[in-house]
This record gives structure tokens, sequence and C-alpha cells, in this order.
């Protein structure tokens, strides 16, 4: 099975498109992980993993910029966002697997390998019903219906060019009310980190 590079229903091969909803890992708690693995064997294994799942339509995301043979570019610098995500249809389902707890892109891919590879292991050793159960937490949410700027997430008057002081300030004092760890929601809290780095990017 290769998966698919191009873009379909909504989804990016690349840059890469993160699960609406789906928490990101702040960039100072990304750890380097164990595996010893590169970014083809890594795509490899993960391919013949959904391959034995039954998948179809299946899509990697990242931000490793691909030549037409899918082999990354021997100039291309790592890039600074290291997180995977890989969509997919399962049974009909359209279900999405993502991490981005690792410093780099191969290690995510793997991460998201194993993770599948256990699920299927429910299957083996427990009930279809379990395997079921457990893959209902991966299915693909759908966009929302609209989407807020970033000021209007910050609550900063449209128009006004905020100091990345003042984005920061009002920043952290938001992260840790709508941080999961302390019981706030995690879509305002993935919306947060996205109008974080679009204010962060425009501030003066």
């Amino acid at each position: 099975m290769a998966i698919n590079q191009s873009k379909e229903a909504n989804t990016e091969a690349y840059p890469l498109y993160w699960p609406e909803h789906r928490p990101r890992t702040d960039k100072h708690r990304r750890e380097r992980s164990r595996f010893r693995i590169n970014f083809g064997a890594a795509c490899s294994q993960l391919a013949a993993e959904l391959q034995r799942l039954g998948a179809r339509e299946v899509i990697l995301s990242t931000n490793v910029p691909l030549r037409n043979d899918g082999v990354p570019y021997a100039s291309a610098r790592p890039p600074e966002d290291p997180g995977a995500a890989v969509y997919f249809t399962y049974k009909k389902n359209k279900m999405c697997f993502a991490c981005d707890r690792w410093d780099r892109v191969q290690d995510n891919i793997q991460a998201i390998r194993h993770t599948i590879a256990a699920l299927r292991g429910v299957a083996r050793w427990g009930t279809g019903d379990m395997m079921e159960a457990a893959f209902k937490g991966f299915t693909a949410l759908p966009a929302p219906s609209a989407i807020r700027t970033w000021w209007e997430v910050l609550g900063i008057l449209p128009g006004l060019r905020p100091t990345r002081a003042a984005v920061e300030d009002i920043y952290r004092r938001l992260r840790s009310q709508y941080h999961p760890d302390k019981g706030g929601d995690p879509v305002k809290f993935h919306e947060l980190q996205e109008a974080y780095d679009q204010a962060m990017r425009e501030a003066a």
C-alpha cells in the first residue's frame, strides 16, 4: 500500500494538516525518542501496518516536502514542527492518528505505527468489539463551521498590532485557563495554540 501524498477531502499531505480539536504538544515538552529509524523506513512500516488493518484512502500529512517519487529532498532541513498525522478510512469511518510528542518527524510516524499495531493486538487477544471501541477515540472530527480569527480568540480589538510581550501575557493567562491537564476545554486549547502562533508572527 502506498501512502497518498496528494490533497484529498480537505486533507493535505504537505504541509502538515493537524486534526481539528486535537491539542498540540508544547515545543519545550517534545523529547528525543529511542526509535532508530529514518523517514523512508517509518513511512514504509506505517503503510504495511495500515494494509494489515485494512485501511483505505490513506494520507500521511507532515511538514516534510517530498519529491514526486515520495523521497524527501536531500537539501531539506528538518521541519520546525515535527508533527505527523495519518488519515484513512476504516470500515467506512474516517479515522485520524496524530502525534507530535517526539522531536523528529520519523519518530512521530513510528509512534503512530506502534499505536495502530497495539490496537490490532486488541483484536487478536481480545474481541472485535473491544477494538472497535478503542478505535472510536480516533474518529476524524469535522472542521468547525466557523473559525475565529486570532484576535478574536485572544480578545484583541481588530486592527490593533499588539507587542510580542502583550501576546505572551494574554497567552499565558488563557493557556492556564484552557489547558486540558487543568480541566480546560481541549478544543479551546487547540484554538488558542493556533491563535498564539499566528499572533506572534504578526506582533510588533
